[in-house]
C-alpha cells in the first residue's frame, strides 16, 4: 500500500519523506481544504526530495466552479509545476450544480500530460458519484481522492468499496480524510492500494495575540470573498475629498 500525505509547508514535506512515506501532496492553508502553494514553496520542495511530489491546483477556497480568470490562472500554474519538474497534478472543476464539468477538466488533464492527475475531493460534492466516477474514467484520470462523500473516509467506506469495484483498475480510488494509523488496517484489508492522509499534529507557538490575524466569518464554504469595485471606488473618492 502507498502511503500519500498531504503536506502544507517544507516542513511537513521533509517529515513525510523522512518517515517513509511513498509521496506528497503539495498545498498550502488546509483549514479551508488546501491551495495551490507558492512558487518558492514548490521549487524547493521538488528540489529537496527524492520522492514524487504532486502539487495541488486550486486558485482559491470555496467553491470548485471557477471563472474564466481564475481557470487560466489554473492553467499558469499547472506549466509552471510541469516546468519546475513535479510529478503529478491534483485538480479539478465541477459545474454550479456540482456535476463535474467535463470539458474544463478535459483540458486539465491534457494540459497536465505527461504528469499524472488526481482528481480531488471536489468528487465528494458531486450528486451522483457512480456517473461522476465513469466521467472521470472517460477523461483518462489516474485517481480520485475521496472520502466516499462523507466526513471521513471510515464513515465512507461503503461507497469507496463500491467505487472501487466499479472503477475495475481503470483508475485508483484513493481513500483520504481521517486515516490514521489507528484505522488504516481497514483500507489494507479492502486491498485499497494507496490512501491519503495528512498525519497532522498542531503544535502551539505562541499565546493568544492580542489582535487575531484570523478571520472566523470567512470560513464558510457558501461564499466567495473579494474585493469590491463599488467599495474601493468610494474609499477614492472620499481619500479626494
Amino acid at each position: 500500500m502507498k502511503i500519500e500525505i498531504c503536506t502544507n509547508s517544507y516542513q511537513s514535506a521533509f517529515n513525510a519523506q523522512n518517515a517513509g512515506a511513498h509521496r506528497i501532496e503539495l498545498c498550502s492553508e488546509l483549514s479551508v481544504g488546501g491551495i495551490t502553494p507558492s512558487y518558492g514553496l514548490i521549487k524547493h520542495v521538488i528540489e529537496s526530495l527524492t520522492i514524487p511530489v504532486f502539487v495541488l491546483i486550486r486558485p482559491r477556497s470555496g467553491n470548485f466552479t471557477y471563472s474564466d480568470i481564475e481557470f487560466e490562472i489554473m492553467k499558469r500554474d499547472i506549466l509552471l509545476c510541469k516546468d519546475l519538474g513535479c510529478h503529478g497534478i491534483v485538480s479539478g472543476v465541477l459545474n454550479s450544480d456540482h456535476t463535474i464539468n467535463f470539458k474544463r477538466t478535459q483540458e486539465l488533464v491534457s494540459l497536465s500530460k505527461p504528469l499524472s492527475f488526481t482528481f480531488h475531493r471536489a468528487f465528494d460534492w458531486t450528486p451522483n458519484p457512480l456517473d461522476a466516477l465513469q466521467q472521470l474514467i472517460a477523461l483518462g484520470v489516474d485517481r480520485i481522492l475521496t472520502s466516499g462523500q462523507e466526513s471521513s473516509a471510515i464513515k465512507g467506506v461503503e461507497l469507496l468499496k463500491k467505487l472501487k469495484e466499479k472503477a475495475e483498475n481503470k483508475l485508483i480510488i484513493l481513500p483520504g480524510g481521517g486515516i490514521n494509523d489507528k484505522n488504516i488496517t481497514q483500507f489494507k484489508v479492502l486491498d485499497f492500494n494507496e490512501i491519503h492522509t495528512s498525519a497532522s499534529i498542531m503544535k502551539k507557538v505562541n499565546n493568544i495575540p492580542k489582535i487575531s490575524m484570523n478571520s472566523t466569518k470567512l470560513f464558510d464554504e457558501t461564499i466567495e470573498v473579494y474585493s469590491s469595485e463599488n467599495k474601493i471606488r468610494s474609499i477614492v473618492k472620499n481619500c479626494k475629498k
